[in-house]
C-alpha cells in the first residue's frame, strides 16, 4: 500500500504492509481527519481490566535537597506462575494525556485478555502525581521509560517486554529504541508508535495552524495549568510569571520547557528530543502507524529516508485514520471492536513475544 506523505515534498513512502496484516477502513462518515480525531480521543472503551496494583518507580535519585522523580505505573499482571513468561506491554501515553486514556485503556483490556501483562505508565507530573517529581516532563525523558523498563524486568523475571507509545509516548518509545541500537535489552522484543511525533519541531508547527489551533488551545490550556500546578508545589524551583503572555506551544516550549529543561531554546529542545535523529539505529521490531491524514504530525523527508533504509521497521501507513483514532467499522461476527491501531499494536506484540 502507497498513500501520500504527511509534507509535500517528501518522498513517497511505500507501507511495509505484511500479507496477514487487515488495511484499514475508516467508518462510513468519518474519513475526516477531525472527526477521527476528536471522536478517537473521546469514545469510551469498555473496560474490563482487574483492579491495577500501583507501583511507583524512581526514575531520578534525590539529588542534594532535591526530592527524587518518581512515576507512577497502574500494574495488571497474570497469575504468578504465568508472570513472567507471559508476554508483558507497557504503553505511555501522549501529551497531557494519563494512564487513564481511552486509548490507553483499549490496548490495556485486549492485550489483558490476550494473556499478557499490561503496565499502563504515567509520564511525570500525569495522572495526579505532579508532587512526586520536583521537574516537569518533556519529550526527551525517554531515560524514565527506559528506567520503568529495567525495573519490571527485574522485579518480575519478565522475559518479553514491548513499548507502546502514542503520538509523545511514541516518540519516547522510538527514542528509547534507537539510543539503545544493538544494546537493548533481550527481553525488549517489540516497539511501537501510534502517530509518534518523532520530528518536534515539523508538528509543533503544524500545530499552529489555522486549521489545528482547536488543538494548540487544548493542549496549551492543559499546559499552563499543570505548569501552575507545579509553581504552587514547588515555588522555590518554577515561576509562575513565565506563563504570562504564552500563546502557542512553541512559546511555552522556549519560555518554559527549555528553561527547566536545561535546552538552550525551544528549536534546541525539539532537536535534541527528537526520535528522528536516532530512527536509524533501531535494531529490534518496531513498528509505526501513521495516517496520512494526521492532521498534525509531520514526517520530514529525511526521517522517511531513515524510516525507509531501516529493515527493522514496519512503517504501515493510511490514507485516514486521524491523530490517534484509527476508526474502523466494527465486526461482531468477529469480536472487532473497530480499533484498528488497537488490533494491530496487539497482532505485532503478539507477533514478536
Amino acid at each position: 500500500m502507497t498513500s501520500a506523505t504527511a509534507i509535500s515534498d517528501a518522498p513517497t513512502l511505500t507501507s511495509r504492509w505484511p500479507k496477514d496484516y487487515p488495511p484499514f477502513h475508516p467508518r462510513p462518515w468519518l474519513a475526516n481527519p477531525h472527526l477521527q480525531t476528536i471522536l478517537g480521543n473521546f469514545l469510551p472503551r469498555p473496560n474490563h481490566l482487574p483492579a491495577p496494583i500501583a507501583e511507583l518507580v524512581e526514575v531520578c535519585p534525590a539529588h542534594g535537597s532535591q526530592i527524587s522523580s518518581q512515576i507512577l505505573c497502574e500494574c495488571h499482571w497474570q497469575p504468578p506462575a504465568q508472570r513472567a513468561h507471559s508476554p508483558s506491554a507497557i504503553i505511555l501515553h501522549g501529551l497531557e494525556g494519563s494512564s487513564s486514556s481511552q486509548y490507553v485503556i483499549g490496548n490495556a483490556n485486549k492485550l489483558w485478555q490476550a494473556g499478557c501483562n499490561v503496565i499502563r505508565m504515567n509520564m511525570r507530573n500525569c495522572g495526579g502525581t505532579e508532587s512526586l517529581s520536583p521537574t516537569l516532563y518533556h519529550s526527551g525523558l525517554s531515560s524514565d521509560v527506559d528506567h520503568v523498563l529495567r525495573y519490571f524486568i527485574a522485579a518480575e523475571s519478565l522475559q518479553s517486554v514491548a513499548l507502546i507509545g502514542y503520538s509523545m509516548g511514541g516518540n519516547l518509545v522510538l527514542k528509547l529504541a534507537g539510543n539503545l541500537g544493538t544494546s537493548a535489552p533481550p527481553q525488549l522484543r517489540s516497539v511501537i508508535g501510534v502517530s509518534p511525533a518523532v520530528d518536534l519541531a515539523a508538528s509543533a508547527d503544524a500545530l499552529h495552524e489555522p486549521h489545528n489551533r482547536i488543538y494548540e488551545h487544548k493542549f496549551l490550556r492543559s499546559l499552563l495549568k499543570r505548569f501552575r500546578r507545579k509553581a504552587a508545589l514547588f515555588p522555590h524551583a518554577f515561576d509562575p510569571n513565565r506563563a504570562i503572555g504564552i500563546a502557542t506551544l512553541r512559546q511555552f516550549d522556549d519560555r518554559i520547557t527549555a528553561l527547566y529543561a536545561g535546552f538552550q531554546s525551544a528549536d534546541d529542545y525539539y532537536f535534541r528530543a527528537a526520535a528522528a535523529r536516532v530512527l536509524d539505529q533501531i535494531a529490534i521490531p518496531t513498528l509505526i502507524l501513521h495516517a496520512s491524514d494526521d492532521p498534525f504530525i509531520r514526517f520530514t523527508p529525511e526521517t522517511l529516508s531513515k524510516i525507509k533504509h531501516n529493515p527493522n521497521i514496519t512503517w504501515l501507513e493510511t490514507q485516514h485514520g486521524g491523530h490517534c483514532a484509527f476508526l474502523a467499522s466494527p465486526d461482531r461476527a468477529t469480536n472487532n471492536d473497530g480499533y484498528w491501531a488497537e488490533h494491530t499494536a496487539l497482532r505485532f506484540v503478539l507477533a514478536h513475544a
